[in-house]
């Protein structure tokens, strides 16, 4: 129960704000006239953001170090960003639940008890419920924008990856509900699929930089062709023969990390011409960041 307690939240601390973000460029997206998808893309974005604050409260002393110090909670340009997106977009913002994940604290399974566990049942069942909203929510945005009956700023591509995402973290959820812990992935299948995010989040931001940025535009291209070739390598390897393989992603992923966090950077500093958010900008970043975290966990056995 200990295990599923800390599991539990540093799930949400994580999938829980690119949920809220999710649901916040779905807003964005939208038309005026589409005011039905606004109010319930807006219902969403405030439930995540009620659970995020929960999380918040009870994650504190109780998370691993290596999640704190990772850059998927937080990184240093997250509450710019969203006074940014904030003032940019009209959309609200909490930021003091960003200030009180910069303050968290790591702590060890003596933290947890009872009492915890059973608020932690109650966040996961609250944040399961809420999941399947936006899921299906999801759907329907991509079933309406291939019939050619909705327009949003969103690349179908786009909602297609987030619904990935959310059904990534739903399957996460429902093992910690049934099995009290996260089974073991298949390496070779996680590495695909955070290879196909990555992937995506290159092709998206060479589609979202202003036609000017020649050179950012070029390189977000060389990172798409070396998470494709890395997809195909990952499909073709055999699962016990995936160490050197990893060992290739990882260094590719630190390099796209440091791509992404001088984007970032360019953005929040109004230094890189384009349609970028400065809170999509993050978004990717810590995503990025996660995704080092497992590759490193995967070099050193802890998966």
């Amino acid at each position: 129960m200990k295990e599923y307690a800390i599991l539990s939240l540093e799930t949400h601390l994580f999938f829980g704000r690119i949920m809220k973000e999710h649901s916040l460029f779905l807003l964005a997206g939208f038309p005026a006239k589409e005011t039905e998808l606004v109010r319930r893309a807006d219902q969403f974005r405030q439930e995540f953001e009620e659970g995020l604050r929960r999380t918040v409260k009870l994650a504190d002393g109780i998370v691993s170090k290596s999640v704190l110090n990772s850059g998927e909670v937080v990184t240093e340009f997250t509450k710019k960003a969203e006074c940014q997106t904030k003032n940019l977009t009209g959309i609200p913002i909490d930021t003091k639940i960003t200030e009180a994940e910069e303050r968290l604290h790591a702590g060890s399974y003596g933290m947890v008890n009872r009492e915890t566990v059973y608020q932690v049942r109650m966040l996961n069942q609250q944040m399961l419920k809420s999941l399947n909203g936006l899921i299906s929510f999801k759907e329907e945005i991509l079933r309406e924008v291939a019939r050619c009956r909705l327009y949003t700023a969103n690349y179908p591509l786009l909602i297609e990856h987030i619904l990935r995402e959310a059904k990534m973290y739903r399957q996460m959820i429902l093992e910690l509900e049934q099995r009290g812990r996260i089974t073991a992935p298949d390496l070779r299948n996680l590495e695909i699929f955070w290879n196909q995010i990555m992937m995506e989040h290159a092709q998206f931001i060479r589609g979202l930089l202003d036609p000017t940025e020649c050179e950012l535009m070029e390189t977000a291209d060389e990172f798409a062709e070396d998470y494709c070739r890395l997809m195909e390598e990952a499909r073709e390897q055999d699962r016990r023969a995936m160490n050197a393989l990893t060992a290739k992603t990882l260094q590719t992923t630190r390099q796209y990390q440091q791509f992404k966090t001088a984007g970032t950077e360019g953005i929040t500093g109004c230094e890189i011409r384009s349609i970028i958010l400065p809170l999509l900008a993050d978004h990717v970043l810590r995503e990025a960041n996660h995704y080092l975290r497992i590759l490193e966990g995967m070099q050193k056995g802890r998966y």
